[in-house]
């Protein structure tokens, strides 16, 4: 399948409106992710303003950390964004394998995220939906952040200077958002960016609870426990800018000058208007991710065995499996046992692919650890679950075949 000049792959994703794609360049190679969206479904929803405002936002915004958009063109029927595509996933399933990150790596992607939202608020952009779910990360590390369906723009503030839609996920929504007076945009994604800080140093939120009106009551009071086991500048970092009065709170500039802030922060450069898109960041090496990163084998089993089955096999051997978005994240924590200790953590991603009804891929990708364990545990998967020879060699062309149009698709 084609749109245009990209060649449509695997689906990353499905929401409410629409579906977002894997597309591959036909000329360059390059990867993008394209977000396809029902223009039926949009209307009837009424969220027509929000997708426009979307496209206009992320057209003012390149800067290497906020995910860029390229293009947008559409059918009778579909709207579809061409976007950069992040293969490292979500913010937020980097800090729940971990549990919590270290103070450095911490305060590296909090750097990140305030220079991010600091160039959004020049631009006069306020996203107003901040927290890990929407910061992508991609396979270097480094933060971008998306989803800009709630933003704000100068001319959504009323004649007060203040915006006033009420808006955001319930435990990163800043207090005075919830007052319903008014509020300023800049302040409110600050209060959100301290949430996320105070989630990745201590893998807790500092307002929580399962009735929404007592959470919104802890929010309004700002008493949030600050863990002693934190730096100094980690702990005055936290209450600076978890303040509930958006007067006296920490502001980007006050941030940016703070001793535990500046500790090896290396400001981020906007990008140019008339930048080559090729010198970015969010292209793909697709032989060296094949080659060294990605394992495909044929299956004929079902999604649902092929899962359960993977999940057994690497429990038995001493793995941890989290389900997450479709995909098992295969982890070796090499901290504790003396047979893998001084290697790093092994962490696999598994996914399954249908290529017709009797015929499906498993995907075995690597983002950190020892390759030869990894080699030896996707032999052990593939030799378990993947066609038997007496099959593979009476279906050898058939697969040689759907195999190639799934990778070309890819």
């Amino acid at each position: 399948m084609r749109m245009g000049k990209y060649e449509m792959g695997r689906t990353l994703g499905e929401g409410h409106f629409g579906k977002v794609r894997l597309a591959r360049h036909a000329d360059t190679g390059r990867a993008f992710a394209i977000k396809i969206l029902d223009r039926q479904r949009i209307l009837a929803m009424k969220i027509d303003e929000q997708i426009k405002r979307e496209i206009a936002t992320l057209k003012l915004l390149k800067h290497p950390n906020v995910v860029r958009l390229y293009e947008v063109s559409a059918s009778k029927t579909k709207i579809y964004m061409v976007l950069e595509y992040v293969n490292g996933g979500e913010l937020f399933d980097k800090i729940a394998l971990k549990g919590k990150l270290t103070e450095k790596e911490g305060r590296k992607l909090f750097q990140q995220l305030m220079d991010a939202v600091g160039y959004c608020h020049e631009k006069g952009v306020y996203h107003r939906d901040l927290k890990p779910e929407n910061v992508l990360v991609d396979a270097k590390g480094n933060i971008k952040v998306s989803d800009f369906g709630l933003s704000a723009l100068p001319q959504n503030q009323q004649k007060d200077g203040l915006l006033h839609t009420t808006c955001g996920s319930p435990n990163y929504i800043a207090p005075e958002v919830l007052l319903n007076k008014g509020y300023d945009g800049s302040m409110a994604d600050i209060w959100s960016c301290g949430v996320i800080l105070y989630v990745m140093l201590t893998g807790n939120l500092p307002f929580d609870d399962q009735n929404v009106v007592v959470l919104y009551q802890k929010i309004l009071k700002g008493n949030a426990h600050i863990p002693k086991w934190l730096s100094q500048g980690a702990q005055d970092m936290l209450r600076k800018i978890l303040d509930p009065n958006p007067i006296t709170r920490i502001d980007v500039d006050g941030i940016r000058a703070h001793d535990w802030f500046k500790q090896g922060y290396a400001p981020a450069v906007p990008f140019n208007d008339d930048e080559d898109i090729s010198r970015d960041e969010g292209s793909l090496n697709m032989t060296e991710d094949a080659s060294e990163r990605k394992i495909r084998f044929a299956s004929d089993h079902s999604p649902a065995y092929l899962f359960e089955k993977i999940e057994s096999i690497v429990r038995k051997i001493g793995f941890q499996v989290h389900k997450s978005n479709g995909k098992l994240k295969v982890i070796q924590d090499c901290k504790g046992p003396a047979n893998c200790r001084g290697q790093e953590t092994l962490l696999i991603s598994a996914e399954v692919f249908e290529i017709n009804d009797s015929l499906y891929v498993v995907e075995l990708k690597k983002s950190s650890g020892d390759c030869s364990l990894y080699r030896k545990l996707c032999e052990t998967l593939s030799e378990d679950l993947g066609i038997c020879k007496r099959q593979q060699f009476l279906k050898q062309d058939s697969i040689k075949q759907e195999i190639g149009r799934y990778n070309s698709s890819f």
